[in-house]
């Protein structure tokens, strides 16, 4: 238990909340503490009836049973792996600006579900469980990773290895055979891609205006552990020395990463 409460204090803050809370609500749901019912996002009672948890107790829950186990560990794995290492990697030091990404991405997720749910497919919605958001919001801040570290290669299973900029396609397509649904991945994909180019490829590959700024609040609630400048447009450090060893040609090396499954 020793060793367990080490390992889990080592994770970093705020990856250590959502994979705390991906625990927790779920076993909540599982042990009908609350049930299930009241943790799905529904738009209709969430803007109509006021029932304002949905979008977060959603993110956070995921129903745990015989057919959806393994998916639900796997994910819970992606989760930690690639929440981890963009916490201690390209937002190292800087909680708030790592905060205000997740903000972002799950603002534009519930506001991407509602949509689809109560306007355009509701019952393929239902049928595909689009109620759930735990999926779709690791795959955009997987999708993220994958992009900073696009060059790197990575080893998935029996051994393949490919460019981790292909990494959130092969997950797709992952779930897709153990789960029987790709929509789930594929917002989260196009949601961490909106981020991606307005936060880092329209600004400064294309020399285009900075969109994305976090809030001064996080900053207060949220400071800097460590020099850094405030604000989103930037990039950490290591992005710009190899920013700098690149000017003048064509796309930036976004860092280094890590290969699939290293601790």
């Amino acid at each position: 238990m020793s060793d367990l409460g080490d390992w889990f204090r080592s994770i970093p803050l705020i990856t250590r909340y959502w994979f705390a809370g991906s625990i927790v609500v779920p076993l909540i749901g599982k042990l009908g503490l609350v049930s299930p019912i009241y943790l799905f996002l529904w738009p209709d009672v969430f803007i109509n009836r006021f029932q304002i948890w949905r979008p977060i107790t959603a993110t956070f829950f995921f129903p745990v049973g015989p057919g959806t186990g393994f998916l639900y560990l796997v994910n819970l794995y992606f989760l930690y792996q690639y929440s981890s290492r963009l916490e201690t990697g390209a937002f190292d030091g800087r909680p708030a600006d790592y905060m205000f990404m997740l903000l972002f991405n799950w603002i534009c997720i519930v506001v991407s579900f509602c949509l689809i749910y109560g306007n355009i497919l509701p019952l393929l919605c239902f049928l595909l469980t689009l109620q759930l958001l735990m999926i779709p919001f690791i795959m955009s801040v997987l999708y993220v990773w994958a992009q900073l570290n696009r060059d790197m290669i990575v080893s998935f299973w029996f051994g393949t290895r490919f460019k981790a900029c292909y990494l959130p396609w092969v997950i797709l397509g992952f779930n897709y055979i153990i789960g029987g649904s790709v929509i789930n991945e594929l917002i989260g994909n196009l949601v961490g891609h909106l981020y991606f180019f307005l936060m880092f490829k329209y600004p400064m590959d294309l020399g285009g205006r900075h969109f994305l700024s976090t809030p001064q609040f996080l900053y207060r609630w949220l400071p800097n552990r460590r020099g850094g400048v405030s604000g989103f447009g930037v990039p950490p450090a290591s992005m710009r020395n190899a920013a700098e060893d690149h000017q003048g040609g064509g796309r930036h090396n976004w860092g280094q990463g890590f290969r699939l499954g290293d601790q």
